[in-house]
């Protein structure tokens, strides 16, 4: 939003650093506790669990320490739109609306921004395969295509909607 013939500075939120070590312990600790139920194989329900522990675990390893070690901007806001580490690049004139969804496990929940778009499909065409699998998953769940966590981010959901809204004004936010 251009304001008395200045533009808005883009608004910068990094990654929540202490977060990504935190989920990069976590994820480690799953993979060992995954070797260490391949190497005891006592019953085939450890067997399964660590074969199926250490790759998903160890991926997710490599992702988060890919992301605190590259010291890239975890979401941008401009004038022209959103740019999200994961999620790549939108126009404002994409996104017909923006949400705070909330997903619940058991006793507790996790809140994400979703995007919701105008055209989800031709966003999906140009997105990675890690996207486009995540996104699947995210459609069974009820969520659309384009979805952020917000556990690694510095500051609420809240205030990413206040930023998008200040960058967009016209930007519909959805309940």
């Amino acid at each position: 939003m251009i304001r008395n013939s200045v533009p808005l500075p883009p608004t910068v939120y990094p990654l929540a650093k202490g977060r990504g070590w935190a989920m990069l312990a976590g994820s480690l600790v799953f993979v060992a506790l995954g070797i260490v139920f391949l190497v005891a194989h006592s019953t085939l329900k450890m067997t399964v669990a660590g074969v199926l522990a250490v790759p998903f675990f160890g991926l997710c390893s490599v992702l988060i320490l890919q992301r605190l070690l590259r010291n890239r901007p975890e979401l941008v806001l401009d004038d022209a739109g959103v740019d999200h580490v994961r999620l790549g690049r939108f126009g404002w004139d994409e996104i017909a609306a923006v949400r705070i969804r909330e997903q619940r496990v058991r006793n507790t929940s996790q809140l994400f921004v979703e995007l919701v778009l105008h055209d989800p499909d031709a966003y999906l065409a140009r997105a990675s395969k890690l996207v486009r699998s995540t996104a699947s998953m995210n459609a069974r769940l009820g969520f659309g295509p384009a979805v952020m966590a917000t556990n690694t981010l510095p500051v609420p959901p809240e205030a990413v909607l206040d930023a998008m809204r200040r960058h967009c004004p016209r930007l519909a936010v959805q309940q």
